[in-house]
């Protein structure tokens, strides 16, 4: 896609291609009230002198407090704080009533449990389009060591629950299958019976060895994002683990893109089969997904890892 053709919101969707963190960007106001909103346009940029920026849209109702402010903090969310990612990303009134802080050195809004957090004086605004660049210069922070929550494609991720999930099915007899998506759609093979694409798992990397899969199987470039589902199929006796993948332009050599929610009388190859489309048709059109544990008849989905939950 040309710049002279650009469309705005195919081009914010391939920004989202790229994984980052999630950080709630806090300061104070002249009154010493606390504000902040979640980015996940943070950088590291300098270790010395140590600096760092985040972007603001020049449309942020906090947009000429932070311009204007002397500190900031950027608060770096763990896995266990998506519920505080969602907060401060919509237009709550008390946000800083929901979330466990104390203030810094500088008076900025520091947030507990954490994975990392940096209080910063702003050391330059730089004009960026209909954003701006806060560069901060580091005068504190802290690395908890715990594990950062991720965002990709419009959903959050928790990488700590993947890797675990991977390494204990990856024991026994694993079938590997995608949720491939495309603006909205669905790659599903067959015509009368539906099923997701899928493959036996052998020796080396999961991910690779799906993603070369499905580029043979499709002729699309494909990428594999993050882990979706993972359960234990009882009628075959195979652990499944499932991935969300999104595939490039072009026609499909096999299977074809379909509208999740158009087809609630469908059939599917399997019932599993049926519940993850079912649940991808629901999870995206909120933006926020979790990974699937189970078997064919039940299970419970993680947004966040348990054990990290009780931190």
């Amino acid at each position: 896609m040309t710049i002279q053709t650009v469309d705005p919101r195919a081009l914010r969707d391939a920004f989202g291609a790229f994984p980052t963190g999630v950080t709630v960007v806090t300061a104070c106001d002249g009154d010493g009230n606390p504000i902040g909103f979640t980015a996940n346009s943070f950088t590291s940029v300098s270790l010395n002198p140590p600096l760092l920026l985040v972007c603001l849209a020049k449309t942020s109702r906090n947009f000429a407090i932070m311009t204007g402010a002397q500190h900031f903090a950027i608060n770096v969310l763990s896995e266990t704080q998506k519920d505080v990612s969602n907060t401060f990303a919509r237009p709550v009134e008390d946000r800083f009533a929901a979330v466990e802080w104390a203030r810094g050195s500088a008076g900025c809004p520091i947030f507990s449990s954490v994975a990392a957090w940096f209080e910063c004086a702003m050391e330059q605004v730089i004009e960026a389009g209909d954003h701006v660049i806060l560069m901060g210069r580091i005068e504190a922070f802290d690395n908890s060591g715990r594990n950062g929550l991720g965002y990709a494609r419009g959903g959050y991720f928790t990488p700590t629950l993947a890797s675990k999930a991977v390494s204990a099915a990856s024991e026994g007899n694993m079938e590997l299958a995608a949720v491939v998506e495309r603006r909205g759609e669905v790659l599903l093979l067959g015509e009368d019976v539906l099923s997701l694409p899928s493959v036996d798992a052998h020796d080396g990397s999961p991910t690779e060895a799906l993603q070369k899969y499905l580029e043979t199987l499709t002729g699309l470039k494909v990428s594999i994002g993050f882990l979706y589902s993972v359960y234990e199929g009882k009628s075959d006796g195979k652990q499944h683990i499932v991935y969300h993948a999104v595939a490039g332009e072009g026609e499909p050599a096999g299977g074809r893109f379909l509208k999740p929610d158009a087809l609630v009388a469908a059939k599917f190859k399997t019932s599993s089969t049926a519940d993850i489309v079912n649940r991808f048709a629901m999870e995206s059109s909120i933006g926020n997904f979790g990974v699937y544990f189970g078997d064919e008849t039940g299970g419970t989905v993680h947004p966040i890892p348990a054990k990290d939950a009780k931190a």
